[in-house]
């Protein structure tokens, strides 16, 4: 008998989920967000920024405008346009998360299984060398390689995805050992199926949507880290209108003009909330005790 996935592949299982989602007020609230925030990170990069209602790079003699019908979030103190920087920082916000994710599920997911699976000195190999990254405090780590790496969006990229495959690796292994003990497991092997057709039909399809809802959960942890990374200056670089540089370069000015550091920063905090709810609806949507009073 074999284990019921929980990814939602097909029609029916997709329209559960999305059920069990839009039962609650919370993680609809984080859906919208979400949603809002990779459609405009999207279509702010198809467009080239031209949907934009100012350029977000060019300077004007509208130093520090506070908030009003022409300037919705006010001017910083070039006289760019926050609420146009804003909006062209989401696809750079966007792109590094999902690519040190990916990264990191696809490094955790292939050493954790192989760890898991296996066993033996193969295991105790990798696991070892996760617990030498998991050592480091990560934004310690990530600051270490980013400085020798040079600043830029592809460094940051580089620094973060070790300090978060690690965990994935462990997530992987963990599952891998679960699934492993099953009896479908058992008669997979008795009936002659190799270890590879084993893991990839058996137990990747069931580790899948585990890593998925943590991943969902790190996103906004990835932006936040990110962020900081622009803040210290190993991030993003000027004239790049992503939100934590566009924070560090207006925090002079938290006092006088309060909007053009703290609106980027709200924009940050926002999605990163965002995604941690949808996160916790989609841990609830993929419990098959949840699921099974909606099927």
């Amino acid at each position: 008998m074999n284990r019921r996935r929980l990814l939602p592949f097909d029609t029916k299982e997709a329209r559960i989920t999305l059920r069990i989602l839009r039962s609650s007020k919370i993680t609809t609230a984080g859906l919208v967000i979400v949603v809002g925030f990779v459609a405009t990170a999207i279509i702010t990069w198809l467009t080239n920024d031209a949907l934009l209602p100012y350029n977000p790079y060019a300077f004007s003699s509208h130093l520090l405008y506070p908030p009003s019908l022409a300037h919705l979030f006010g001017t910083d103190n070039l006289g760019r346009d926050v609420f146009s920087r804003i909006i062209a920082g989401a696809p750079y916000d966007a792109e590094v998360p999902f690519a040190v994710l990916a990264i990191a599920i696809s490094l955790g997911l292939v050493s954790g299984t192989i760890a898991g699976y296996i066993g033996g000195r193969v295991e105790e190999v990798i696991m070892r060398v996760t617990d030498v990254f998991l050592a480091f405090p990560g934004l310690v780590l990530a600051l270490a390689i980013a400085d020798s790496l040079g600043p830029g969006i592809n460094s940051s990229i580089l620094a973060l995805s070790p300090v978060w495959w690690p965990t994935y690796t462990r997530l992987s292994r963990g599952e891998t050992l679960s699934i492993k003990s099953q009896q479908y497991m058992e008669a997979s092997r008795a009936s002659g199926q190799g270890a590879r057709y084993i893991i990839l039909h058996h137990v990747v399809p069931n580790i899948i949507p585990v890593l998925l809802v943590y991943a969902t959960i790190d996103f906004g942890n990835v932006i936040l880290t990110f962020s900081v990374l622009s803040f210290l200056g190993v991030g993003a670089q000027v004239p790049a209108p992503e939100w934590g540089l566009s924070t560090v370069q207006q925090e002079q000015y938290l006092t006088s003009a309060p909007w053009a550091p703290i609106l980027p920063a709200i924009a940050i905090v926002v999605v990163a909330v965002g995604f941690a709810l949808v996160g916790d609806g989609l841990r609830d949507a993929l419990d098959p005790k949840i699921r099974s009073l909606y099927g």
